[in-house]
């Protein structure tokens, strides 16, 4: 009888045992998996997938609770001279904080709440190279701050029509590619989280460029802050911000990634123009940008809006590309309009090989000439 409980005893020990290494092995490949970090998103694994329900996941990455002495010292008092802007949340201030980073700090007057705090903490761990990071939030004496990484170099709206202008180029058709690609990858990042986050709010002013031109999409989620508020004017009279909205988005309210995809392509048709998409094509015409491109039947039209300042560097069938890529993404139809991460890999084959020419044949080689005969006369 002790022979055989020792032997049961023996036996139950020799399990625990091998049950406990399978566990020591799993928890270090788990935690091995989780620190890593992908080039893409320059974030390890968990901030990329956290969310409003990850919990014990954002604790992880909390937030940062700036001090209202920290930002005003970082601001010289919220100095008039470091005024940089007025957006939707209210007055944007250049600062920078005591360890020498440069921030933008967004000023609002709003009491403390904690649906505030907790919107911050839902956002703030979604990082990505073409994203913009909040870093953290204050709220004191009846106003709210939130705090995001400074972008040197502006946005793409004020380099193509704005106060920043760029010169002839500055902007060819590759560095617009890049730009286009740089932030497709941001808002298919946002796609791709889980709860998925619609932007809500994507337009031209709204992505950034940094030293380097690389985009980074700004102002994801932002609206979650504002909350319900009018979506457009009056049809009569519309605005910047208004034309990149998607048609059931004014008329019902509806945000999904597809009216995102729609507010990208209105992106697209100002790259490709310089011109904002508020505006006609054609002299003392009623029709904007937008409408513009959806009743054109013949790509040889889009000749006469393209912004001359990317020259006659690129191809062909690169702009017939690029300009099919609008179309479709500016579809009034939700459902006919592409995919976040179709739209990625449109935009990478077709810089992919516009760069490729661009090295065989040298930087600055013309290879089409504008005109009528540029693009193919059916649509």
């Amino acid at each position: 009888m002790s022979r055989t409980l020792a032997a049961i005893f023996g036996g139950a020990a020799g399990v625990v045992a091998l049950v406990g290494i399978i566990i020591v092995i799993w928890l270090f490949l788990y935690h091995k998996n989780s620190v890593s970090r992908t080039s893409e998103t320059g974030s390890s694994d968990r901030s990329v997938q956290a969310g409003r329900h990850v919990g014990v996941e954002l604790s992880l990455q909390e937030a940062r609770r700036f001090d209202i002495e920290e930002l005003s010292l970082a601001t010289k008092n919220f100095s008039d001279k470091n005024l940089i802007g007025i957006g939707k949340f209210g007055e944007v201030y250049k600062g920078l904080l005591n360890d020498g980073m440069l921030v933008a700090i967004k000023k609002r007057s709003g009491v403390p709440s904690q649906e505030f705090v907790n919107e911050v903490r839902y956002l703030s761990p979604i990082q990505h190279r073409n994203l913009v990071t909040l870093l953290g939030y204050c709220q004191d004496n009846n106003q709210q701050f939130l705090i995001y990484e400074y972008i040197h170099s502006g946005s793409v709206s004020n380099h193509l029509y704005g106060p920043s202008k760029v010169s002839d180029g500055k902007l060819e058709f590759k560095h617009r590619l890049s730009i286009a690609l740089g932030a497709a990858k941001g808002l298919a990042h946002l796609h791709s989280l889980s709860p998925r986050l619609i932007h809500k709010d994507f337009k031209t002013s709204n992505v950034l460029v940094d030293e380097n031109f690389i985009a980074k999409v700004a102002d994801a989620g932002l609206r979650n802050f504002l909350g319900r508020v009018d979506i457009a004017g009056s049809s009569l009279q519309v605005t910047a911000d208004d034309i990149f909205l998607a048609p059931e988005v004014k008329e019902f309210r509806r945000f999904s990634e597809k009216s995102d995809v729609f507010s990208f392509g209105v992106f697209l048709l100002e790259l490709f123009s310089g011109k904002e998409a508020s505006g006609s094509p054609i002299l003392n015409s009623s029709q904007d940008f937008v409408e513009w491109v959806q009743s054109t039947e013949d790509y040889s039209q889009f000749s006469t809006i393209i912004d001359q300042r990317m020259g006659n560097s690129f191809t062909a069938e690169g702009m017939v590309g690029f300009i099919q890529l609008i179309i479709r993404c500016l579809e009034t139809s939700s459902e006919r309009r592409p995919a976040t991460s179709y739209v990625v890999m449109e935009l990478d084959q077709i810089l992919e090989k516009e760069m490729s020419v661009t090295v065989v044949m040298g930087e600055g080689t013309p290879t089409v000439t504008l005109g009528s005969h540029l693009f193919r006369a059916t649509k």
